[in-house]
C-alpha cells in the first residue's frame, strides 16, 4: 500500500480520544468555519451513524465546536470548546439525524455568520486517522480533503469559465492536485473546488475574482488560521 504522506500513517497531533471521532470532527468544523469566512453566531450540528451513537462519549460535539472556533486538532482548549463557543456568542445545538448518509461518521452543519448573516450548509465525513472529506457545500456535491490548500470558486456555469480559471492558475504557476465541480443546472450556479500543491496567494485570489462569471472565491487551508486567511483576502 502506498501513502501520500506521513499523516496517512501516524495520524494527526490531537487531543483525544479518537482520531476519527475527535480529530476528524475538529477538522470538519474548522473547514466549515473557513468556508463560512467569518465566525458563526448559530450552528446546528446533526450527527449520523456512528457519530450519532457516540458523539457525547467520544467528544465529537466538543471537537466540532472547537473546529468552529478555528481550533487545531491539538489545541488544549478543545475539551472546553462548547463553553468557549457560548462565551463567544455562538448558539450551538447538537442532534441525531436519520435517513441516508454517505459514511458511518457523517455530520451536517448549518451555520449562520455572525457578521453578515450568511448561511452555509456543509456535510463532512471522517474517514479514519483524522482524515476527512467535505462532500457537500450548499447542495453542491464536492470533494474537499483539507490535506492541501484549497480554493472554492462559486461561478456561473458558462462556456469557457473553467478554461479561464485554469489559465489564471497556469500564469501564476499554481499546480492543481485535484478538482471537483458541480452545478445546480445547465448555465446556472456552479461550484469548483481546487486542491493545490501550494498555498493560494492574494494575487491569485484577486485574479480569480476578476473573472466575469465568478461570484465568490474562498480558501480552505487547515495549516493556517482563519485570521491568516482573512489577511490574504484583505490584500489586493
Amino acid at each position: 500500500m502506498r501513502f501520500k504522506d506521513v499523516f496517512s500513517i501516524i495520524g494527526p497531533a490531537m487531543v483525544g480520544p479518537s482520531s476519527s471521532h475527535t480529530a476528524g470532527a475538529a477538522r470538519i468544523g474548522r473547514a466549515a468555519r473557513q468556508v463560512l469566512g467569518e465566525p458563526a453566531r448559530e450552528a446546528e450540528v446533526t450527527f449520523f451513524g456512528s457519530f450519532a451513537a457516540t458523539y457525547q462519549g467520544h467528544g465529537t460535539d466538543r471537537a466540532i465546536a472547537g473546529g468552529l472556533l478555528d481550533f487545531a486538532t491539538d489545541d488544549s482548549r478543545l475539551p472546553d470548546s462548547i463553553e468557549l463557543a457560548a462565551e463567544a456568542g455562538m448558539e450551538i445545538s447538537f442532534g441525531q439525524g436519520t435517513g441516508l448518509f454517505p459514511h458511518p461518521n457523517t455530520v451536517r452543519l448549518r451555520l449562520v455568520g455572525a457578521q453578515t448573516g450568511t448561511e452555509l450548509t456543509l456535510t463532512g465525513i471522517s474517514i479514519g486517522g483524522g482524515n476527512i472529506e467535505i462532500v457537500d457545500i450548499d447542495g453542491f456535491g464536492v470533494k474537499l480533503t483539507g490535506m492541501y490548500p484549497t480554493v472554492l470558486i462559486q461561478h456561473m456555469d458558462y462556456l469557457g469559465v473553467l478554461a479561464s480559471v485554469t489559465e489564471v492558475m497556469r500564469k501564476g504557476q499554481f499546480n492543481i492536485g485535484h478538482m471537483s465541480l458541480d452545478r445546480k443546472n445547465r448555465s446556472g450556479a456552479a461550484l469548483t473546488v481546487l486542491e493545490l500543491d501550494e498555498a493560494a496567494t492574494p494575487g491569485l485570489l484577486y485574479e480569480l475574482r476578476a473573472l466575469s462569471a465568478v461570484k465568490s472565491v474562498k480558501v480552505v487551508d487547515l495549516n493556517e488560521s482563519a485570521q491568516e486567511l482573512k489577511g490574504k483576502d484583505d490584500t489586493p
